[in-house]
């Protein structure tokens, strides 16, 4: 019983003091897209949008499939399942067949 109390224990202690990672900055460019900080037409790390740039970005239509996006997704769609189905048979138990 002590020895996964202590695993446990450590494990904790672990995951507890480790440090979070963080994420990168986002930056915007001038019509309010996003963009790779440091790149031309990039603003400066931090900044924020406009309001206008903001209420633009959220009013924005979602984007929606093309025909030929989706004609794309169910082709490779079809074909993991192809490869799945098409995949030998496996019982539990590996024999020399």
């Amino acid at each position: 019983m002590r020895h996964p109390l202590r695993a446990l224990i450590l494990a904790l202690t672990l995951m507890l003091s480790a440090t979070s990672a963080l994420a990168a900055p986002t930056c915007w460019d001038r019509e309010g897209g996003v963009a790779r900080c440091g790149t031309a037409g990039a603003g400066p790390v931090g900044a924020a949008l406009t309001p206008a740039q903001a209420a633009a970005r959220r009013a924005a239509p979602p984007h929606t499939l093309s025909a030929r996006e989706a004609f794309s997704l169910a082709a490779v769609v079809g074909g993991l399942f192809g490869l799945i189905v098409l995949m030998p048979r496996f019982n539990g138990r590996w024999d020399d067949d």
